[in-house]
Formats: C-alpha cells, structure tokens, sequence
C-alpha cells in the first residue's frame, strides 16, 4: 500500500497515527500541498478532490478522506481497535470525531485560507483572527466538554477520537490559537503524545518535514 501524504496535513497526520498505532508498514509518497503538487494531473487521477491523504492499495484501488482510510484500517487491522465495540462509546468517539473533522478542520483548512486570503483580501491579523474563532468557539471548547478523559478522550484506550484531537491540537498551534479554556484537550494530547505511535506520526519526524 502507498500513503500520499503531507507532514502538516492534519488530516494525513490522523492516518499516520492511525497506521503507527495499528503497526501498519507500507510506502510513504509525498505530496507537497504548499507548492501544488496536489494538483498535477497524475495525483487528481488517484485523488479528484487534490487533497491528502489518498491511500493506493495493492489492487490499484485509491481511498481518500481521512476518516474513510481509518475506517478501512480498522478492519484490515483490528487491533487496536479505533472505534470502540460498545455502540453507546462508539457513537460518543464519532461525534467528537466527526466535530473534528467536519465542522472545524474544514474551516481552517488550507486551501479555505488562502481563498480569504487571496480572494477576499485578509491580512494575517484577519485570517488568524478566523482560525481562532473557528477552531474554538463550538470547535474545540465543544469538544472539550464533549470528552470523558481516562487518560484518552475515552477511557484507557485510544480510539479515533485521539486520533483526530491531536493533529487538530497541532493545526491550532500553528496559528498561536489561545488553547488555555481546554485543559482536558491538553491532558489526552500530552498523554497521546507520549505514546510511541502518536510521537512517530508527529509532523517534524516525517521524512518530508520542512
């Protein structure tokens, strides 16, 4: 299998921990968003949206978005298992997920920024004043009372929640967002990211890493 990946996508971060959690080996292929390489036409033959992460299998076959990768693995490879078996506990981990993932990742996400940028003419004060409002008010703040930490989000086991608080933790830092209303987020974060496979997933130990 081959993973097209970005070091800062928050997105193909959420897939790396899940592979390394999963102890998953397979081919990394970078793909450099900052300079468009996700926009050549042989990388919108495997993916037509341009974003990453995209994985190939084997087959040929191409996934992409991230939560449908991870989904993919946790069958592949069921151990750890991401989304809990107990349908109560796996509803929660998905909906802090989901929060993640769709109301506030997309909405700070790059190409949504440079459009603010270079088509309705913000400044850096004004797009970083709209990450911190998108990632916090109903994002994170939601979500840090959203989360039961035992010492993940849920419990004594990872789960995908983990997997998609942390590179959103990363992503808000990039943008110095104020992140001292959410000292649970901050708890499973630290603890996270003293777990091996969260520290080799971590973007500066990526072979792309800038």
């Amino acid at each position: 299998m081959k993973l097209y990946d970005y070091f800062r996508s928050s997105a193909a971060y959420r897939v790396r921990i899940a592979i390394e959690l999963k102890g998953l080996e397979l081919e990394r292929v970078p793909v450099h968003l900052a300079r468009g390489e996700q926009r050549r036409p042989d990388y919108l033959a495997k993916n037509p949206q341009g974003l990453t992460p995209a994985l190939e299998l084997d087959n040929g076959a191409v996934l992409t978005q991230s939560l449908a990768i991870i989904d993919y693995l946790d069958v592949l490879a069921p151990q750890p298992r991401l989304t809990p078996a107990d349908p109560l506990l796996a509803a929660k981990v998905r909906g802090v997920a989901l929060a993640i993932a769709c109301d506030i990742h997309p909405l700070n996400n790059r190409r949504v920024l440079n459009y603010l940028r270079q088509r309705l003419g913000q400044d850096d004060a004004g797009i970083d004043a709209w990450v911190h409002h998108w990632a916090l008010e109903g994002g994170l703040e939601a979500v840090e009372r959203l989360i039961e930490p035992g010492p993940f989000c849920f419990g004594a086991e990872p789960t995908l929640a983990d997997v998609c608080l942390v590179p959103q933790l990363f992503a808000a830092r990039r943008f110095a967002t104020p992140l001292e209303t959410l000292p649970k987020c901050l708890a499973v974060e630290a603890h996270c990211l003293a777990q091996p496979a969260f520290a080799a997933a971590e973007p500066s130990r990526q072979a792309d890493a800038e």
